[in-house]
């Protein structure tokens, strides 16, 4: 065992008796190190110091999930789970460097560095690759590494972006799938930059690492990074760890790293770190969210649980502030045929369904948060921002559109048809008109295309049948011209258990409720795309043929326009993971796993963490029905014909 012992401060949960003391304390160590810099500038104060003498250079990632581009699928889009997690320190940091050092300033003395916001010009013009690729050398998109691959060339791209900004801290968002890769990536940049702190945060550790107040302890799940590496099944590569709503959690712990930081800025010690974010705690400082940071120093992890006030999605700073907008989705299709550069956008954090498999369900999460205040203006008004920087898209990341409120989106599609009809940007809201500058910008508001999650249940069981359809042109006539669904099985056995399923009718079964929502969906016009997922429980080879051949039917009549098929992957924190026994068995850490055919057909499969319902010939048959019955529809790679050697 690596890990002696697990160290708990929980002065963030709990009011300090000597925070004016500590809070002194605090003050005097900003003032010190601020008075020094302007020694060291020899300049007349603070504000003064030039950014040179106080900025250190940082590079997020986020940890792909693939090994190989051929013949699998890609994971579309930016990666908000890392944007979204960096929009509170991204923008502390921005400001800092706009007003110079100072104790009221966010980041007081020194700085994390996240290059110069992208200009419009630049945003007009982007495009996905890696940083060498983009040639974004100056911009905040040069911090962020984004491979979406992992393969030799990643690894090389890796050790020269080091090798160029030999960071200070290293940031890394991944899901699980993506966890053995975001290992490996910490042991490169340990071989490079053996100073540099590494920072793991993403949904992974969100599933895998939490607080017990009842008992004041960390409950480590047996794939999670800290219990990896205590038990010698991963390298201790990684120094901070942080878990749940982390974007505040994640601007104190780069605060406290700016402060625990020398200031020839050449490095910061763990334990330094922990000494700065013990006397935060006790100093009083107090932020929004529950979460949870561990700091591992040597053989003790240091661990701050934060529980704050109510976190308020709507009064997040904009993950697209400092980034430009990179995706394109095809399902956007542009007057010449390319697709839209498409802006993703969430104003809610989780699903209010309870699916056991699935890891966005609010039980998993720790709760469901929306945009609080005037959520629909909010929403709209953050969406012209978008607009600004570029969209020609939106698509709403949500596990379900505005979780589900007929009201709500009734509301903000009302708001956002109204906008686009004005009949000018002058007529705009308010908090548009900011935005919407420009003829550019009034002409991609007036053409916007957005796309957002629905289920079967919403669209028949739940509501009345003229109020569906009247919400249905109401999408279309706000701009909705993609709407996704998740099928998952079209057989009875197997929905039976799925909780997405809520309205159990006898003579509605599941299969008649996907059918009459997508007809609905068709009658309004809105093209639609599907996920099916296989393995669930009740599953049988059976199961697997009814459902290939449903979906088929549906394609036959231009119910949808594109089905995704999937493999049950066990996912650390849910219900069906414990079920099947698996959540001490699940291998996201080591890196010599071989991700081979069938499983490379499906997003996040890998040997040994998909469905113990399915064989691997059940995979195979998954990928090859599929592929033969649903044709161009399916969202894959071309089939692969099955090698098999012949006996004797």
């Amino acid at each position: 065992m690596l890990i002696r012992q697990t160290v708990v401060h929980d002065d963030f949960r709990t009011a300090a008796d000597m925070a004016a003391d500590s809070a002194r304390e605090l003050t005097l160590l900003r003032e010190s190190r601020i008075a020094e810099l302007v020694a060291r500038a020899d300049c007349a104060g603070p504000a003064e110091v030039p950014w040179h003498a106080r900025s250190f250079p940082v590079l997020a990632a986020l940890a792909p999930v693939m090994t190989s581009p051929e013949g699998e699928i890609t994971y579309p889009g930016d990666p908000m789970c890392l944007y979204a997690a960096l929009s509170v320190p991204v923008d502390s940091a921005l400001r800092s460097a706009r007003q110079g050092a100072g104790t009221d300033v966010p980041f007081s003395d020194l700085c994390p560095s996240w290059g110069k916001p992208p200009s419009k010009v630049h945003r007009l013009s982007a495009e996905h690759g890696l940083p060498s690729q983009r040639a974004s050398t100056g911009t905040s998109d040069a911090t962020v590494f984004d491979p979406r691959v992992w393969d030799a060339e990643a690894r090389a791209e890796l050790r020269a972006e080091l090798r160029r900004h030999r960071p200070r801290v290293f940031l890394v968002s991944t899901v699980s799938p993506g966890h053995r890769y975001a290992l490996e990536m910490a042991r490169i940049v340990k071989q490079e930059l053996p100073d540099c702190l590494v920072v793991f945060g993403g949904r992974h550790m969100d599933e895998t690492m939490r607080y017990a107040p009842a008992k004041r302890s960390v409950v480590l799940e047996y794939s999670s990074t800290l219990r990896a590496i205590d038990d010698r099944r991963a390298e201790a590569v990684v120094d901070f760890c942080v878990s749940g709503e982390g974007q505040f959690a994640l601007d104190l712990l780069m605060k406290a790293i700016a402060l625990a930081m020398d200031l020839d800025r050449t490095r910061a010690t763990v334990g330094d770190v922990v000494r700065i974010l013990r006397l935060f705690g006790a100093a009083g400082i107090r932020v929004p969210g529950n979460s949870l940071v561990c700091a591992l120093d040597l053989d003790t992890v240091h661990a701050f649980p934060v529980a704050g006030e109510k976190l308020d999605l709507a009064a997040l700073p904009s993950p697209y502030q400092g980034f430009a907008i990179r995706s394109r989705f095809p399902v956007f299709p542009l007057p010449d045929g390319s697709p839209a550069r498409t802006a993703h956008m969430t104003v809610s954090n989780a699903c209010p369904y309870h699916c056991d498999f699935c890891s966005e369900s609010a039980l998993v999460v720790g709760g469901l948060k929306r945009f609080r205040g005037s959520p629909a203006e909010t929403a709209l008004e953050r969406l012209c921002e978008y607009v600004s920087y570029g969209a020609e898209a939106v698509f709403f990341d949500d596990s379900i559109f505005w979780t589900g409120s007929f009201p709500l989106m009734r509301e903000f599609c009302a708001l956002l048809q109204a906008a686009r009809t004005a009949a000018g940007p002058e007529k705009l809201p308010e908090g548009c008109r900011r935005w919407i500058v420009d003829e550019g910008d009034w002409r991609r508001l007036r053409q916007l295309q957005f796309g957002c999650q629905v289920t079967a249940d919403l669209l028949t069981t739940l509501h009345k049948e003229d109020e569906v359809r009247d919400l249905l042109v109401a999408l279309r006539d706000a701009g909705c011209t993609y709407l996704y669904m998740g099928i998952e099985s079209m057989s009875t056995d197997v929905m039976q258990h799925v909780h997405k399923n809520i309205r159990r009718i006898t003579d509605f079964p599941w299969k008649a409720k996907v059918r009459t929502a997508l007809e609905r969906i068709r009658d309004a016009g809105i093209p639609v795309g599907s996920s099916v997922l296989f393995g669930l429980e009740g599953e049988t080879r059976k199961t697997i043929e009814e459902t290939v051949y449903e979906v088929g039917r549906l394609v036959d009549d231009g119910l949808i326009m594109l089905a995704s098929p999937n493999i049950l992957t066990y996912h650390p924190a849910t219900k069906i993971t414990r079920a099947h026994g698996m959540h001490d068995r699940l291998d996201y850490h080591s890196p010599d796993i071989e991700n081979r055919p069938p499983y490379i057909f499906f997003e996040e499969a890998f040997p040994g963490v998909v469905s113990r319902r399915l064989t691997e010939d059940d995979i195979w048959f998954i990928h090859e029905q599929t592929a033969t019955r649903w044709g161009a529809i399916r969202n894959s790679a071309e089939p692969e014909v099955r090698k098999v050697e012949a006996a004797g």
